[in-house]
């Protein structure tokens, strides 16, 4: 009987003899170190991708947590651009309001038809005339920074379909479209009808023109309400407020308060998730 134990290595195939130590082959010592590399193949392979793992949810984890800064950021501007267009609907009220005053009272005999006042903090009274400040325009120009900031960046896979058409309604929609058009390029046609008409008219009847004086809209009276071109532009600039704008601008507040609304419901619905450490369990 041999002292050590197992084959000879030149008894075996060029295999055995490939991976065998020593002069012997011997299959339980085989089986020991195959078993033994066969473990640690396995920990270094799990840890590796445990930690790949790992590291893909703190990635998706951190996305996450941006992308919910997002929408409490973009929540936040669509409330400033409901404010900015609650003080918008109040203004053309007000404007529309004085000009159809205007527009009512044009052919009244009195030299003060086109004169109003306004009473200053010290209790003096100022005179104005409203027509002088006629080719002042507002264009609607709400904020929208925080929308074209993370449109690309994936924030809106969080939220669904019709959430996403919402928000889109409210940055690039018809509504918004449609005010800026007509604040924008419509409205500035008619100041720009206006202006013509006094480069082009006035200032060659006239002795002098100033619409920015009162005295001069108490002294030409008569001649500015024979203008009829000027009379029908400010009929066709009411109705643009009247018929588009002002509307628009109320159905423009439906759709950020519908928008408030859903980013709420969404924001609820991610503060009532549960977090575990990297993971996150939606216990609905």
């Amino acid at each position: 009987m041999s002292d050590k134990k197992g084959i000879k290595k030149e008894d075996t195939s060029w295999f055995i003899q490939l991976i065998t130590l020593g002069d012997r082959f011997d299959a339980q010592d085989f089986f020991d170190r195959f078993k033994k590399a066969f473990v640690e193949f396995l920990v270094v392979f799990f840890g590796v991708l445990i930690s790949f793992s790992v590291e893909r949810q703190g990635e998706s984890f951190g996305d996450r947590q941006d992308g919910i800064e997002n929408l409490n950021n973009l929540r936040e501007e669509i409330e400033k651009i409901k404010a900015y267009t609650e003080e918008y609907a109040d203004i053309m009220d007000y404007v529309q309001e004085m000009y159809k005053y205007q527009y009512d009272s044009w052919e009244t005999d009195n030299d003060s038809i086109f004169i109003d006042f306004y009473e200053d903090d010290d209790g003096s009274i100022e005179l104005y005339a409203p027509m002088g400040g006629y080719t002042q325009r507002m264009p609607f120009d709400p904020p929208r920074v925080t929308y074209d900031a993370i449109k690309l960046d994936g924030t809106f896979r969080l939220l669904d379909t019709e959430i996403g058409k919402q928000m889109t309604e409210t940055y690039d929609g018809s509504d918004l479209q449609y005010l800026i058009e007509n604040t924008g390029k419509i409205e500035e046609s008619y100041v720009n009808q206006f202006t013509d008409r006094i480069g082009s008219h006035w200032v060659f009847d006239l002795k002098s023109v100033d619409v920015d004086d009162p005295l001069f809209w108490i002294e030409n009276r008569s001649y500015i309400q024979k203008d009829k071109f000027i009379k029908y532009n400010l009929f066709k600039r009411l109705n643009l407020w009247s018929e588009s704008i002002i509307p628009q601008t109320k159905d423009y507040l439906a759709v950020l308060e519908k928008s408030i609304q859903m980013l709420d419901s969404v924001l609820t619905e991610k503060d009532e998730e549960i977090e575990i450490i990297w993971w996150v369990i939606d216990y609905k």
